[in-house]
């Protein structure tokens, strides 16, 4: 049987969510000697085990806070990673979006996965005593994913006015990133659509240059040797392979602790970069959730790729043939 060659996306924050709440005891199986050991690690750091945070009922100021939030994702899209059959699948790349980058490096073999919790657990909980700055997602395609290039030079514009930065590009959305007063500021100034300009809660300004002090810690505390060549490509959040012959240990080390974490991560060029250079048969997204469906189809329309020129003809080729596979939805896991 010929594999079909599948890259693989894994989700950042804000994917866990009250929707996706008990998604490790759900699907967490196949991951279940290393979320055993996550929780060990957790009761010895006087944190609550993820298994019963998973079990618990959903709070906000619990469960979407950094140093809980992180690993719990971590340990769905692990679950997830480890449920795929490669007897059926040949994972030719590995990305992410924002906190996804640590998961891919992971699930790549640039770190172990317990050094993936690690990482994880360390930059999630950098900023437990008190977020500097936050986000705020906005839509810049209309419902039919067309751009409206008005309301883009607009909001280009604004986020210059208000000293904020571009945090993500992720399909048709802008995630924004500043201090709070940039923040309130873009918050009365852009124009209302739907629920949209949107805070996301308990989100910091991830990729901008107010986390400078971050990087500079990242870089004292995380241990440099972890790091090695990735056994799957990777592709980071500027559209860069990396190899798993000519990947530069100390520059992808350096990526990872300093670039990433004050440079704007283009998801948008991550996918790009990923269908143009490895013409997958599918992509993959992990859980949990499926928050990152719409914004990869966007990149796919955005491509034209496979024919693809509208929503439409994303939502009928999904309908009929799906392109992308999601494992935060029960009808397509089945599948993988």
């Amino acid at each position: 049987m010929n594999k079909k060659r599948v890259i693989v996306v894994c989700p950042g924050r804000g994917s866990y969510t009250r929707e996706t709440k008990g998604y490790v005891s759900e699907f967490g199986g196949p991951a279940q000697e290393y979320i055993k050991w996550m929780d060990d690690q957790r009761v010895n750091d006087n944190c609550e085990p993820l298994t019963k945070l998973d079990s618990m009922p959903f709070r906000s100021k619990t469960h979407m806070t950094g140093e809980n939030a992180s690993p719990l994702i971590y340990a769905c899209s692990l679950s997830d990673f480890l449920s795929i059959d490669q007897t059926k699948y040949d994972i030719v790349a590995i990305t992410g979006n924002s906190m996804g980058w640590y998961t891919a490096l992971s699930l790549s073999g640039s770190i172990s996965l317990k050094n993936g919790y690690h990482l994880i657990q360390t930059m999630g909980s950098m900023m437990k005593e008190k977020l500097i700055g936050g986000q705020i997602i906005y839509p810049l395609l209309d419902e039919n994913w067309e751009l409206d290039a008005k309301i883009n030079s607009l909001v280009l514009d604004e986020i210059k006015n208000s000293d904020a930065h571009i945090s993500i590009t992720l399909g048709g959305y802008l995630v924004i990133g500043g201090t709070q007063r940039s923040l309130d500021i873009l918050l009365k100034k852009l124009p209302k659509n739907d629920n949209y300009p949107l805070q996301l809660p308990f989100h910091a300004a991830f990729h901008t240059p107010l986390l400078s002090e971050v990087s500079k810690k990242a870089l004292d505390l995380i241990d440099h040797t972890i790091f090695e060549k990735p056994k799957i490509p990777l592709i980071d959040g500027r559209g860069k392979v990396w190899s798993t012959i000519s990947t530069d240990i100390e520059e992808l080390m350096d990526y990872t602790l300093r670039h990433q974490v004050i440079e704007t991560y283009d998801f948008t060029s991550s996918i790009t970069v990923a269908i143009k250079e490895y013409c997958p048969d599918l992509i993959i997204l992990l859980g949990p959730g499926n928050s990152l469906g719409a914004p990869v189809g966007q990149i796919l329309t955005k491509n034209k790729w496979i024919g693809m020129n509208s929503k439409k003809d994303f939502i009928d080729l999904q309908a009929t043939d799906p392109f992308i596979l999601s494992m935060g939805l029960k009808e397509q896991r089945v599948i993988i």
